[in-house]
């Protein structure tokens, strides 16, 4: 995990990237952006980490990235690629060892769509935290975020798999697992309870060394995430 605090407007601008390995424009903190670093490490790729702040951006980042997001990344050729699903299957098909994506167009079809349909369910959690910290009545949102969650339990069990690709992680673990990772972060980590095939793969995702080098604890996410609905995120936290 990345100790570099992050750059800010009016930084230096970065020299050019090393030949032997990637940059990585990141926030220690971004769900999206771990998506990149959990693939970067999974398939043992060479990469620097330079943070971002993500409110403070410096010019030479925008230049680089217009939309100002996190992840990013730089090649030693210069060639700049951003987008969290964009940059780990440009990841996948550049650095072949130990492939995350099925080789066949369908299951990488597949893989694609249950993205997207997850990609459904990321609104709720920020939906409940802001009801909760408005005081609001959350039990409806819960309803439908478990009702979300029960599909997801059927889908591994009907699969019989370990994981939601296969018996190993793919592609598709990686995408979801910043937000499993932040479930005790939205105070939603209970709406696990009925599905038990689901938890397991929480579990099991715990013990991958990948997981293990990008995570923080649950109460540092906590510390953050009450810092940035402040309005004053602190992207240093920890350092």
């Amino acid at each position: 995990m990345s100790t570099e605090k992050c750059f800010v407007d009016g930084s230096a601008t970065p020299g050019p990237v090393q030949q032997d390995r990637l940059r990585l424009y990141s926030m220690r903190f971004c769900p999206f952006a771990q998506r990149t670093r959990l693939v970067l490490h999974a398939k043992g790729i060479k990469f620097e980490t330079i943070n971002i702040h993500l409110q403070k951006k410096p010019v030479w980042y925008l230049e680089k990235n217009p939309e100002g997001l996190v992840p990013t990344i730089e090649t030693p050729a210069g060639e700049v690629v951003y987008e969290s699903s964009i940059t780990c299957e440009y990841l996948d098909e550049v650095y072949p060892e130990k492939k995350l994506l099925p080789a066949t167009p369908f299951g990488k079809a597949k893989q694609r769509m249950m993205l997207d349909h997850f990609s459904k369910i990321i609104p709720h959690l920020f939906k409940i935290s802001s009801a909760k910290r408005k005081g609001d009545d959350v039990s409806g949102f819960e309803a439908e975020l478990k009702e979300k969650f029960t599909k997801l339990n059927e889908h591994l069990v009907k699969q019989k798999t370990k994981f939601f690709g296969s018996d190993t992680i793919t592609f598709i673990d990686y995408m979801m697992w910043p937000f499993f990772e932040r479930l005790g972060m939205f105070g939603v980590q209970h709406c696990l309870d009925h599905t038990p095939e689901l938890k397991k793969w929480t579990e099991r995702m715990l013990e991958d060394p990948a997981v293990k080098a990008t995570m923080h604890s649950t109460e540092n996410h906590k510390v953050f995430f009450n810092s940035f609905l402040e309005g004053e995120p602190d992207y240093d936290y920890g350092l």
